[in-house]
């Protein structure tokens, strides 16, 4: 059975304070529809009134604002959204790991691994590694020379971190991720690519989610840097000697080409690609399919998207866009015609 806690017990450990019965039993989270007796959902906006009165759930997490919509208990915070997240991780801990080495994982001699740490099943860890204390690598991980990984990390299976790495505490690497693997740069001399070789690093700050099958680049010369808190999704991919500022978060299949410098505090959308070398201020958001070409400097909302159509219609819209350079210099003609015109 589900571990429950009563309304008053959340409180006391998460916050925020309870209206009406706080010994209500709470087991787990779920959403305004398929919430059932011992849920509780958030609610945070008031366009979803119907939804709230036809849920099950037991209790309810909202402002004080939206207090008076409904009889049900409740607990009242600041930030509904947030506090859903912290109760949901409450409710919900990652299951605790075995300390100690599996017999089948592989450890250089040279490896420096504190015995609080987790080693599951078949992972590889090269010379010189330097594991924090309680670091937990699953199975199938592959940890290459000279990597640094700091206190309470963990890697989900079959991760790679490549050789002289750094990761940083309460960093969360999920499964498929590729970390340092080599930068695309080549330099054309007659015809032919020559590889050049990629000698920096990737370094992580503390507290970054990286979500799963997404690859870091290590840098050309200098290195690849995430800051504190940043947030990815899965299937990004991130060029070398990229740096992405502290607490930006960044949805799942974005590209971000070699070079670029991503502020502090960005929200980027799926699918949305930012091209090399260039600055994306602090506080930036881009919606989601957006193509980014040009450095971003100040803090905003950006889109460069084109409305979908039916292909019909699109290849209409191609054909015109295509004459729009000739559209403006026939405007522009129009507009001295009637300037002579205004004159006589």
């Amino acid at each position: 059975m589900d571990q429950q806690y009563s309304l008053n017990d959340i409180v006391s450990a998460l916050g925020g304070h309870v209206v009406g019965d706080g010994s209500v039993l709470i087991s787990r989270v779920s959403s305004i529809a398929n919430a059932q007796t011992g849920s509780i959902s958030f609610f945070n906006d008031s366009k979803y009134q119907k939804a709230l009165a036809a849920s099950n759930a037991s209790a309810f997490i909202m402002k004080e604002a939206h207090a008076s919509l409904t009889t049900q208990p409740k607990i009242i915070v600041d930030n509904p959204y947030a506090y859903f997240a912290k109760l949901s991780a409450f409710l919900n801990p990652l299951a605790v790991v075995p300390t100690g080495v599996h017999k089948t994982a592989v450890i250089h001699t040279s490896a420096h691994i504190p015995a609080s740490c987790s080693i599951g099943p078949l992972v590889v860890i090269g010379e010189n590694v330097t594991l924090g204390e309680h670091v937990v690598i699953t199975s199938g991980c592959v940890i290459e020379n000279d990597v640094k990984i700091a206190a309470r990390t963990r890697l989900e299976p079959n991760v790679v971190i490549k050789h002289h790495c750094e990761i940083g505490e309460n960093c969360h690497i999920f499964s498929g991720v590729i970390i340092g693997s080599d930068g695309f740069g080549y330099a054309e001399e007659s015809g032919k690519w020559l590889k050049i070789p990629q000698v920096g690093r990737v370094v992580i700050h503390a507290n970054v989610d990286i979500g799963a099958n997404t690859t870091v680049d290590r840098g050309a010369i200098d290195d690849t840097i995430i800051e504190e808190g940043v947030k990815l999704d899965n299937l990004i991919q991130i060029g070398h000697n990229c740096v992405i500022g502290a607490h930006t978060v960044i949805a799942g299949c974005v590209g971000v080409a070699g070079s670029a410098r991503i502020g502090k505090h960005c929200k980027i959308g799926g699918a949305a690609m930012i091209l090399g070398h260039l600055e994306i201020a602090d506080h930036v958001t881009v919606s989601p399919g957006s193509m980014i070409t040009r450095s971003l400097l100040a803090a905003d909302t950006y889109t460069a998207l084109m409305p979908f159509q039916t292909h019909k219609a699109w290849l209409n819209t191609a054909a015109k866009i295509r004459h729009l350079d000739d559209f403006a210099a026939k405007i522009k003609q129009l507009e001295n015609e009637i300037t002579l015109l205004k004159a006589k």
